[in-house]
């Protein structure tokens, strides 16, 4: 399965960029072997956990700051700790890695502002967000996922012979080796794919399927048999601003930054006035500071922030 190697390339893309050289040395390494994915994703997941260590003990909490924003002396350190061979680098890899993942036939859930990044047993990944609720089973000829509640972005492992499918309400998603995310709400279903290409469909209706490619989103309304993928590659790199801990706006009205926000806190932003509410918005936030939010916002659309019972209110100027 080549271990070895998948930790010496987890260690050199950690560490930026890779060359045009490179990147064919490794797209030859990674066509090679199937089975080579999964245990880059694997010795990928070794290096986050050594890098924020003992807070990674049940699963992996996400921090409020981006990853990006990782003192450089962390990075060289773990890369330096892998770097000793590879023989360590694939100990790390796998043992890491064998002691923290979700075992199969179990649930997980998310607590309101937590996030998580999950390395499942066939070496795939789940983030998930905020107030979020999954199942997994993988069984022998498939790979199956239940989203019970909120929202997951999953970096799926290739296996040709166990496809890697989810299930949202009566939607389901069908990969092999691809990423995307999904977000379960009252309304629908939100599918967004970040590489690769997936398959999706409603529950008894099977052969009527819609291919969504990378770069491409789509929303299945609840009710509806209809699934329409759009490209929408800026939007979906906006809406998955939160495995960062933050959220990207680039005119979505008040409105709907406030429904967002509040998804992450237990201290609630409201927002009475209609006029305000369709104000646009512009900017990223983190989804843990919603006070800095109304703060920085206010004085942008005339408005004041008034504190009741607890809760953030947005109040015109001059109500």
């Amino acid at each position: 399965m080549d271990d070895d190697g998948a930790a010496r390339w987890a260690i050199r893309r950690d560490a930026g960029p890779l060359s045009p050289g490179e990147q064919r040395e490794f797209d030859t390494w990674l066509a090679a072997d199937e089975r080579r994915e999964g245990s880059l994703l694997r010795a990928e997941a070794a290096l986050v956990y050594i890098d924020r260590g003992p807070a990674l003990i049940d699963a992996e909490s996400i921090p409020a700051a981006p990853e990006e924003e990782t003192p450089a002396p962390a990075r060289t350190t773990r890369r330096r700790f892998l770097a000793g061979g590879a023989i360590a680098g694939t100990a790390i890899a796998a043992g890491i890695a064998g002691v923290l993942l979700m075992p199969s036939g179990q649930q997980f859930s998310t607590t309101i502002g937590e996030v998580r990044r999950l390395p499942l047993a066939d070496g795939s990944i789940a983030t998930v967000n905020t107030a979020s609720r999954i199942a997994v089973a993988l069984e022998p000829e498939r790979r199956h996922i239940t989203l019970e509640e909120g929202e997951a972005w999953f970096q799926v492992a290739h296996d040709a012979h166990r496809p890697f499918v989810v299930d949202i309400g009566n939607v389901r998603v069908r990969a092999v080796g691809t990423a995307f995310s999904v977000r379960r709400n009252p309304e629908g279903v939100d599918v967004l794919v970040t590489e690769g290409v997936i398959e999706t469909w409603i529950e008894g209706h099977e052969a009527t399927r819609t291919r969504i490619a990378r770069g491409e989103r789509s929303f299945v309304a609840t009710g509806t048999r209809a699934i329409v993928a759009v490209k929408a590659a800026d939007e979906i790199e906006r809406a998955l601003a939160w495995r960062g801990g933050g959220l990207a706006l680039n005119g979505e009205p008040l409105s709907y930054a406030v429904a967002e926000l509040n998804r992450y806190n237990h201290r609630k932003l409201v927002v009475e006035d209609p006029v305000l509410a369709r104000m646009p918005i512009v900017g990223y936030f983190r989804t843990s500071e919603p006070g800095d939010f109304a703060r920085a916002v206010a004085p942008l659309i005339g408005a004041r922030v008034e504190m009741r019972s607890g809760d953030m209110h947005l109040v015109a100027i001059g109500s």
